[in-house]
Order: structure tokens, then sequence, then C-alpha cells
């Protein structure tokens, strides 16, 4: 992964991360208010060489005095020296359990000695440190005195006497907290990593990069307004909703240039992933664009465009199939512009074979000569095969991904049924994008507001349906229209 991945995964779970190093925070804290604190106290002690001598005399002593501080500090954690001491003071403790409270030590090239004592009290850890010294002194005394009636060479002072220790030296609350934030930050980030390599939806454009070159021809954000309003001519025109689907269709049709064949197929990997309501908001916005255009339902498993234009569905793409009225008298006309509408008519027992039938292939070329742009809404490619069947038919194909509703694996295998049959995949639209964060698709536009005194448009009412129409193509019925574009 590269670094960008990397801050993407970061933006994408950050909630994760925090969550996880507070957590580590909470724990740290906890830990540190558990642990007992615990106080340590040291006494210092010289080692020296008795008597006076030549120059050459206490280089010799000093580097003896230096070779024998290792065995004394060897020696503070013997029973000779902290049984004296247990018995001094009254510890209710064995040499055994106290050997664990004291530490000794020396520096290289030193002749002094530290013996640390550690616990629970800081009185109690000043008196051992104390106590354990001084029966050092008496031990290293009786081990180096030549006889008992002569001077031991060596001698141990007292040079820094233990006192009580102020605060605690365990447990550091600073340390605590500043490893419990790292270490839960840093299973955040793992956390996250595993998550993001283990999640194989599609999120975004970036995902689809890695499984198909196909353009992307645009995003639609998700839009909590679109269950309700889901239609162009419901949403104000400087929408970023309306934008988005301005741009697809630009987009489409610099990707349809050169194609002979006017019909395009908008389809998807599975339901839900919003391939009706892009293929009816296109078909929208190809006709306020100007051009003539046919919105054909084919979705012959779960027809929506009937209920999306409020049109009637009784009659439609299977009537015309099996020959029981011209498709003349099944357009209807809907909105301002040149928009035709194609229902899918009865809901027959045999979609594929009526889809993939020489009837459906004649209704695609009567419309392409018909008009100017053909957009057919056709059913998901995964569950059934009625997609693939119509791609071989059509100009180009437009594939629909729901963000977060599709798998990589599910997008892999739609791409290869296309392939499978050379579909020509014109592009992919993004749709129920994020709004905000990583995977985020929106305009920069600024909100829009009306103009003061000026009356707002009605945006919850449907476009009304063409009753008088704006030219003569289109003041025609449907049959004439149908008829005199065929002879065009």
């Amino acid at each position: 992964m590269e670094l960008n991945e990397y801050l993407k995964i970061a933006k994408r779970n950050w909630l994760t991360i925090v969550a996880s190093a507070l957590l580590g925070l909470l724990i740290a804290g906890a830990a540190s208010l558990i642990v007992k604190p615990s106080y340590v106290a040291e006494t210092k002690l010289f080692v020296a060489i008795q008597g006076s001598g030549s120059i050459t005399e206490l280089q010799q002593g000093n580097t003896f005095s230096q070779a024998r501080v290792r065995s004394y500090v060897e020696t503070v954690s013997t029973p000779a020296v902290l049984q004296p001491a247990i018995d001094r003071l009254g510890l209710e403790l064995t040499a055994a359990e106290l050997q664990e409270k004291v530490d000794a030590g020396a520096d290289l090239n030193t002749v002094i000695i530290t013996i640390s004592v550690s616990d629970a009290s800081p009185v109690s850890a000043a008196a051992i440190a104390q106590a354990v010294g001084t029966s050092l002194i008496e031990v290293v005394n009786t081990l180096e005195s030549p006889s008992s009636d002569g001077l031991s060479p060596v001698k141990l002072s007292v040079v820094t006497p233990a006192t009580a220790p102020v605060a605690p030296s365990a447990p550091n609350t600073r340390l605590y907290l500043l490893v419990g934030l790292i270490a839960g930050a840093s299973l955040g980030v793992a956390v996250a990593v595993l998550r993001t390599t283990l999640d194989t939806r599609v999120r975004g454009e970036q995902d689809v990069r890695r499984l198909s070159q196909a353009p992307v021809l645009g995003g639609i954000a998700f839009d909590n307004e679109a269950a309700r309003n889901t239609l162009l001519t419901q949403v104000h025109p400087q929408s970023p909703r309306a934008e988005s689907f301005r741009q697809i269709r630009t987009n489409l049709q610099f990707a349809h240039v050169g194609h002979k064949s006017k019909a395009v197929l908008i389809t998807s990997s599975l339901p839900g992933e919003g391939k009706t309501t892009t293929a009816t908001n296109l078909a929208i916005a190809l006709a306020q664009a100007g051009q003539s255009v046919v919105l054909v339902d084919a979705d012959l498993r779960r027809p929506r465009v009937d209920d999306y234009l409020g049109l009637d569905r009784n009659a439609g793409l299977t009537t015309a199939l099996v020959g029981a009225a011209d498709v003349n008298d099944l357009l209807q006309p809907w909105g301002e512009d040149d928009f035709f509408v194609l229902t899918s008519g009865q809901i027959p027992p045999n979609p594929s074979e009526l889809l993939g039938s020489e009837a459906m292939n004649q209704l695609i070329l009567g419309l392409e000569a018909a008009f100017d742009a053909v957009i057919i809404d056709a059913p998901p490619l995964l569950p059934v095969t009625d997609a693939a069947v119509l791609a071989q038919q059509v100009g180009g194909v437009v594939l629909v991904i729901g963000s977060s509703k599709v798998k990589s694996p599910e997008l892999e295998k739609s791409l290869r049924a296309l392939e499978m049959v050379d579909a020509d995949l014109l592009g992919v639209v993004l749709n129920l994008l994020p709004s905000k964060g990583p995977d985020a698709y929106a305009y920069g536009y600024a909100t829009y507001q009306t103009t003061p005194g000026q009356p707002q448009q009605d945006l919850t009412r449907p476009a009304r349906r063409l009753s008088n129409a704006r030219n003569s193509k289109a003041s025609a019925t449907p049959e004439t229209f149908y008829q005199e574009s065929r002879s065009e």
C-alpha cells in the first residue's frame, strides 16, 4: 500500500482508531490506580584502603579497592548482610524475601557502592537501606580483617545516608498513559488495516479502478431526500444531485460517440444499487438537453419506472413483444420535453426468452430510428441473465455501482458476464456515494437560494405530462410520431 492509501484507511476508520486510543488510555489509567505505589530509598558507601604511603602504594590501593567493589556488591544480597538488618529492625521477613527488595550496584571505575531498597512505605525503605548499609560495613570489616586483633585494610564509609523519598518511584502515571495511548492507537490502526483488507465492498472510484479500466462517467452522492424526491424535476436545477446527472449525461455522450446504435442499457450487479433511478433521471436529463428520448422499462422481474413516473403499467413492453398491440399505441409521453416511456407491461413467466427474441431486437431498432436516444432499464446482472441477453442487442452498457452495496467478487463476476457476451461497456456510474469522508463525491457548488421577491418553484410535484407539444414532431400522436421518425 502507498501512503495515500494508509491515509484513506485512517480517515475511513478514524473513529475506531480514536476509540482504541481512548481505550488504551483508560486501561493505562486504571492500571496506574490499581498498582500499589512503591518508594525507593538509596544509600551510598565509599570503599577506601586504610593507611598512607607513597603515590605508587596509593595507586595500587585504589586499583585494589575497585577490584574488591564488585565482590562487596555481590555480598549485599547474602544472608550474612541481610539477616543482621532484619534483626536490627525487627522485620517479619526472611533473608530471601528481603533480597527481592534490595538492589546493589557500582559504576565502572568507581569505588562507590549504591544500595537501593524498594518498599511500600517510604520510611521503611529508608530504614532498611540504612540498616543494610551498616550491616555491609560490619561484614566487610569482619571478612577483610587478617586476624581477630588486626585491622581491616579496607574501610567502607557512608557518604550518602538514606532518606525517606517524597514521591513514589512507581507507578509512573505519565509513562503508563503514554504507553497506553501508543498501544491503543497502534491496535486501532492494525484493526483498521485488517478490516480494510478483509472488507471487499466497493466503496469508491479507487476500488473500481482495481477491477476495471472502464471510465467512470460520474458519481451520485447519497441523499436522504432522494427516496421522496427521486426525479430531477423534483429537485432544484442547480442542486448537486441534478448536476451529477448532467455530468453523467455529458460524459455518456462523449463515450457514445461513434456508435451507430442509439440504445444504451442501464444495469447493475445486484438489486438496490439504484439502476432504475439512474436510468430514469438520465433519460430526463437527455430530454432536457433537447433530445428526443424514450425510456424502456425492460426489468420484467421488478419493474419500477411506472411507479417513479406515475404511469400505467398494464400495457407496455411485454404487450408489444407478444404482438397484442403496436408499440406506437404503448408509448406514453411524460413531462414537457420530447420524452416518451415504454413501461414493462404485465410480468411474463419467461422474461429472458422475450428479451432475447427477434421481436425485442426489432423493437429496439425501431425505437433507435424514431428517437435520438433509447435508454433501457434492465434487471441486475447476477440474479438473472436478462441483462446479459439484452447487452448483445444495444450499442452500449452502463453499469451502476452502489457504494458499499456490491462486493469486489460480485463486481468482477458482472464484468466477466458482460465480457462473455462481447458487450460494449461505455462506463460505470458510482451511486450512493457518501457526501463526506475519503470516498466522498460532491461538487463545490454554492447552496442555492430563491431570489427575494421571486416565487419559488414547487419541487415536490411531478412535472405535468405532455399535452400540447412544442413542435410538429411532438405534437403528433405517439403512433404518427413513431412512424414519421422511422421514415426519416
